[in-house]
This record gives C-alpha cells, structure tokens and sequence, in this order.
C-alpha cells in the first residue's frame, strides 16, 4: 500500500518512527515532511501536501500528524474527496476505514505512545471499505454537498 504522510514539529519523531516502521511493514512511504526538524513550522505546509497526493491516488491512503491530531484532520478534510478522521484509538480509525471510506487518518502525537499511533495507523491501513448500501448512500450525501452545495433531502 502507497501510503502519504504529513506532520508537523509536534509529531515529527513519531512521523520519523512511523515512516520507518511502515516501510518495515512493506507500504511504499512518501513522506511530505517535515523532513528536519523545525519547532516554528506550520502544518498545512506539509498535511496539506499529503492530503493532496492522497486524492490524486486513489490506491494509497494517508496519514496525517500534529500534537493533537485536530488541526491535521480540518486540513486534510479541506481537500475535495479525501475524508479525513481522527482517531484516538484503533476501533476508531477502523471504523473510519469501515464506515466511511476515510482516506487518511489523523493522529496527535501528544497523545498518544509510539505503540499507540503503531496500532491506530495499522488498524486503518488494514481496514477495507464494507460497501454497505447505507454508508455508501451517506457518503454520496457528503460528496453532492462537497460538488456543488447540494443539502440531502429531508427525511
């Protein structure tokens, strides 16, 4: 799996883990930095490149990382087609996955272990889509909105 990840100063020793570690586990990493470590860069710098990559590749997904994960997410989630969410532990970034077809997960750093984001990243990676009739008819909702501002139709 091609997978973009994008950080910040707060995370960048976990992003520098991360990158090893998924390499270690066989996905194709592209980094999009922070590559040195800065402690007045900007996020969007970086999560916003990796969001971007994300959408243009529709076999990869992405990872996104901060102190707290918030700021990544809205980022990520200002980039047509990629969902971005938050995950603070792994049944969360599966049901993302699961649910609703989440493209990249966010992670703070601040908290969480190294072990943590390992599994939280892992259980997102691993997790397929389930096509559901109902998440799929939910997730067109969302993308008419994102086109062109069209509200779902009440009840």
């Amino acid at each position: 799996m091609r997978v973009h990840i994008g950080g910040d100063h707060a995370s960048y020793e976990l992003q520098r883990d991360l990158v090893t570690w998924l390499g270690q586990q066989g996905h194709e990493v592209v980094d999009h930095g922070p590559l040195d470590y800065d402690a007045l860069d900007d996020y969007p710098v970086f999560v916003l490149r990796a969001a971007e990559a994300v959408a243009a590749d529709p076999d990869s997904l992405g990872v996104v990382l901060g102190g707290s994960g918030n700021g990544e997410q809205i980022a990520a989630n200002k980039v047509a087609g990629v969902r971005a969410a938050l995950a603070w532990k792994p049944e969360l970034a599966s049901l993302a996955r699961e649910h609703n077809d989440a493209r990249v997960v966010s992670v703070g750093a601040r908290m969480h272990s190294t072990q943590e984001a390992r599994e939280i990243v892992e259980a997102f990676l691993t997790t397929s889509f389930s096509g559901d009739e109902r998440h799929a008819r939910r997730i067109a909702m969302i993308s008419a909105y994102e086109s062109d501002g069209t509200l779902p139709p009440l009840g």
